[in-house]
């Protein structure tokens, strides 16, 4: 599912998640490496053409990676340890964007943001949303879930801390 249809469907996670992805204009990609173990790697996404696109260097492992096993994990970052706004969590797979005038215009928006233009090759993909999850800690420790699958509603829960662990 792409962005837009995200939007519609759990607006309130998605302006959380584009308010992330403006303010700190970085986001953390899981992939698999070849031999099946996870790799954590930063990147610097855009919301081009209603699609969370993600760009990497031409033959980057985490591009590599994905072009073995599209299956992915987009997280946003948080701030710092004391930030208690949240976090929200993509999973889904990533498309390739092979287009020019797709490309051209992340490249027009990437110059836009950031005042650079990626010269020569490089690899583009689109998130298709499986699966989206925010989670937030409340200052005693419970932790509010909300949770959103393509074509469902927006599910809510909080965790409660109970000392050595979260309960549900």
């Amino acid at each position: 599912m792409h962005w837009r249809d995200f939007e519609k469907q759990a607006p309130e996670l998605a302006a959380f998640g584009r308010e992330r992805i403006d303010a700190t204009g970085l986001v953390l990609v899981g992939t698999l490496r070849r031999d099946g173990l996870p790799r954590i790697s930063p990147v610097e996404p855009l919301i081009v053409d209603d699609q969370l696109q993600l760009g990497m260097m031409h033959r980057s492992f985490k591009a590599l990676d994905l072009l073995r096993d599209p299956r992915c994990l987009v997280q946003t970052t948080v701030r710092d340890r004391e930030d208690l706004g949240g976090e929200l969590k993509f999973r889904g797979l990533a498309a390739v964007i092979g287009d020019a005038g797709a490309i051209e215009r992340y490249c027009q928006a990437l110059f836009e943001k950031i005042n650079w233009r990626p010269g020569g090759q490089f690899h583009l993909f689109a998130l298709d949303i499986e699966e989206a999850t925010f989670l937030r800690y409340l200052d005693n420790g419970d932790q509010v879930v909300k949770s959103w699958r393509p074509g469902g509603p927006v599910e809510e829960r909080v965790r409660h801390w109970a000392g050595g662990g979260l309960s549900d």
